[in-house]
C-alpha cells in the first residue's frame, strides 16, 4: 500500500523544487462544457488514443472506488464519465489529456484531487537532485494558463535575467506554461512575463545544472534563536529535526518555518509533533471511506530524543502552507505548545495517496478526512495565526521578513513573562 501523504494537488510547479499547489482548484466547469486544449502536437495516433483511454479509465475508476467520501460530494460520476471521456480520448498529447482529467477532478471541489502528467512526476522525483534548472517556482492561479513567479533561486539563470517575484509567466517558447513542459541543460528557452504594472518582459534563459536544494535547513545566525526551515514533509524530517534539537540549550527559542510548504508524508508530521508534544498525546483523528476513526498520536521518530523539547516554539505559516504544514501548527496551537505567526493557511487538509498511472503519471486522491483533537475540521477553513504578520511582495523582494521578526519578538516577550523557566538555571549561550 502506498504511504499516506497529507498533501495537495499538483497546481504549483517548479523548475527548481517540488511542483505542488499553493492555490485552490480551478473554477468549476459548467455541465456539458468542452475543455479548450491548446496543442502543438501532430494529429492523434491510434497508440495515443489507446493510452488516453487507459489513463482516463484508471483515474475515473480510482475515484469511484477509493475516494474518502463515498457520495463523491454529490457529483454524478457516471455523468462525468460520459461528458469527459470522449474529450480525453480525443486529446492529441499529454497536455490535452491531463487538462481534461483535471477539469473532471475539479468537479469534486477538492484541491487535493489531481492527476500529474509524467513530466511533472519526473520533475518531482528529481526535486532535490543536482540538475538543470531555470530557478523559478511557479504558483497556479484560477486557470491552467495563469502562473505567477512565487520564488526565484539565488544565483540561478532566472535571477541573473532579472525576473522578479510576483510577475506573471505568459509563455515559454511561445506556448503557455504547463506541467508537461520540460527544460534541459544548455537549451535556451524564451520567456514572456508581465509585471504588476502590466508591462511586458521578454527574456531568454539557458537552464544549467545547480546543486540540489536542501529540503530542511537550520539557520543559527540569530542569537538565541534556531530557525528550522522545512520545504516539505519529506522522508527523514523527524530524524533530522531530532538531531537539530538534541542538546539545544534551554535559552534558545525555536522557530519552525513552514511558509510555502505544500505538505508531504503524514508520518513525518507525526514525527515533528513528537519532538514537541508529550509521548502518545492525541493530536488528530482521521476517518476514511469506511467511516472508521483512527486517532493520531505523538509517537513518531524524533531521532534519538526520548522527551519532548521544552523550549519555546513559534511556527511561521502563510497562504502557501498546506496539508501537513497546516495540521502541524494546528496541533501545536491547540496544545498551547507553540505560537503561530504569519497568514491564514490554505485550508487543504485531507489525507491523500498517490496512484501510478499507465503512462507514468500519478493520481493524487483524498483517502481520509482529518479533524484536530479539538474537533476542528481544517479543510476549507485553514489555520488562523495567533499573530497576523503578512508579507508583501515588495518586502519579499527587499529581503524583509516581518513574520520572522514578529515571531522572535513574541518568543522574547514570553521569555520576559516567564523568567522562572528551567532556562534560568542554564548559562546563556548562542548558536
Amino acid at each position: 500500500m502506498p504511504s499516506m501523504r497529507v498533501r495537495v494537488s499538483v497546481r504549483l510547479f517548479s523548475l527548481l523544487l517540488l511542483g505542488l499547489p499553493l492555490s485552490g482548484p480551478a473554477a468549476a466547469q459548467p455541465a456539458g462544457a468542452t475543455v479548450s486544449i491548446q496543442s502543438m502536437a501532430a494529429p492523434q495516433t491510434r497508440d495515443r488514443a489507446r493510452l488516453n483511454q487507459r489513463v482516463f479509465d484508471r483515474v475515473w475508476s480510482e475515484v469511484r472506488r477509493g475516494y474518502y467520501d463515498p457520495t463523491l460530494h454529490g457529483v454524478d460520476w457516471n455523468a462525468a464519465r460520459v461528458q469527459f471521456r470522449p474529450q480525453a480520448l480525443a486529446a492529441t498529447d499529454e497536455r490535452g489529456l491531463y487538462r481534461v482529467i483535471n477539469v473532471m477532478l475539479d468537479l469534486l471541489d477538492d484541491g487535493h484531487a489531481a492527476a500529474s502528467p509524467p513530466a511533472a512526476v519526473r520533475r518531482q522525483e528529481a526535486q532535490f537532485a543536482r540538475r538543470a534548472v531555470m530557478g523559478l517556482t511557479l504558483m497556479r492561479g484560477e486557470t491552467p494558463d495563469d502562473w505567477t513567479v512565487e520564488r526565484i533561486r539565488p544565483g540561478s539563470p532566472a535571477e541573473e535575467a532579472g525576473v522578479q517575484l510576483g510577475w506573471s509567466l505568459n509563455s515559454v517558447d511561445g506556448r503557455p506554461w504547463g506541467p508537461d513542459v520540460e527544460t534541459h541543460e544548455g537549451q535556451p528557452v524564451r520567456l514572456v512575463l508581465t509585471d504588476e504594472k502590466g508591462q511586458r518582459h521578454e527574456t531568454a534563459l539557458t537552464p544549467r545544472v545547480m546543486d540540489a536544494v536542501e529540503p530542511f535547513t537550520a539557520d543559527k545566525s540569530r542569537p538565541g534563536v534556531l530557525v528550522l526551515r522545512v520545504e516539505q514533509f519529506d522522508k527523514g524530517l523527524g530524524a533530522w529535526m531530532g538531531s537539530e534539537l538534541e542538546g539545544l540549550p534551554a535559552d534558545i527559542d525555536v522557530v519552525l518555518d513552514l511558509r510555502g510548504n505544500p505538505g508531504g508524508r503524514l508520518m513525518e508530521a507525526e514525527a515533528v509533533l513528537t519532538c514537541f508534544l508529550p509521548a502518545n498525546q492525541a493530536w488528530a483523528t482521521r476517518r476514511g471511506r469506511s467511516g472508521r476513526a483512527v486517532v493520531l498520536r505523538a509517537a513518531g521518530d524524533c531521532g534519538d530524543r526520548r522527551d519532548p523539547l521544552a523550549n519555546d516554539v513559534a511556527v511561521l505559516v502563510d497562504q502557501g502552507s498546506r496539508s501537513a504544514a497546516e495540521l502541524t501548527p494546528a496541533a501545536l496551537q491547540e496544545a498551547r505548545r507553540g505560537i503561530v505567526v504569519g497568514e491564514k493557511t490554505g485550508g487543504s487538509v485531507l489525507i491523500a495517496q498517490e496512484t501510478n498511472l499507465p503512462d507514468g503519471g500519478k493520481l493524487t486522491l483524498s483517502r481520509a478526512d482529518f479533524v484536530t483533537s479539538g474537533g476542528m475540521r481544517l479543510e476549507k477553513r485553514g489555520v488562523t495565526p495567533d499573530i497576523a504578520a503578512p508579507r508583501t511582495v515588495a518586502q519579499r523582494r527587499a529581503g524583509d521578513d516581518p513574520a520572522l521578526e514578529a515571531a522572535i519578538a513574541a518568543l522574547q516577550a514570553e521569555d520576559r513573562d516567564n523568567p522562572d523557566r528551567a532556562r534560568a538555571d542554564t548559562p546563556a549561550s548562542g548558536i
